[in-house]
């Protein structure tokens, strides 16, 4: 019985670190130096990616999948690190760089302004992004992410209005 008992647990410890890995984007969040930006270049790649097999509904299948695990994955890597929205977690990054280009027309340089419109709302955290920061554990940690997302999105969509595009 002891030996199914061990097992079980070896088995607990190994998905808890896969979730780890989920959690920091593979090596993307062990970056020392601005693991959020290469997180969000990892979501940028990863849009780029599904853009390219011509399914807009892939785009939103992506935001809800990342988004569900990432809940899941930045609980677990949160009491692996034992620190509140540890920095080394960047799916949440990942999911906000989903929410910003989720159905939005643009090319190469219209992703590049993305990203960076999504850095800085990432990083000044418009209401009620600091406010949902507070949520418990991985919600938390996710939904900020998505709302700086949004006023990414709402901003880059302006621009491009503004300027013509659609």
């Amino acid at each position: 019985m002891a030996g199914i008992f061990a097992k079980c647990e070896r088995m607990k410890r190994l998905s808890q670190k896969m979730l780890v890995r989920v959690a920091t984007v593979g090596p993307c969040g062990m970056t020392p130096v601005a693991p959020g930006t290469v997180g969000s270049l990892a979501g940028l790649a990863l849009v780029w990616a599904i853009r390219m097999s011509g399914s807009a509904e892939l785009e939103l299948l992506a935001l809800l999948v990342v988004t569900a695990i990432g809940v899941a994955a930045s609980s677990v890597a949160e009491s692996e690190f034992r620190h509140r929205d540890p920095g080394q977690v960047v799916i949440d990054e990942v999911a906000g760089m989903l929410m910003t280009m989720l159905f939005v027309p643009v090319g190469l340089s219209g992703a590049i302004v993305a990203f960076l419109i999504f850095r800085l709302c990432d990083i000044l955290k418009p209401f009620p992004a600091r406010h949902v920061e507070k949520l418990p554990r991985g919600w938390g940690i996710m939904a900020d992410d998505l709302v700086a997302g949004f006023y990414a999105q709402a901003v880059l969509r302006f621009i491009l209005w503004l300027s013509g595009v659609i």
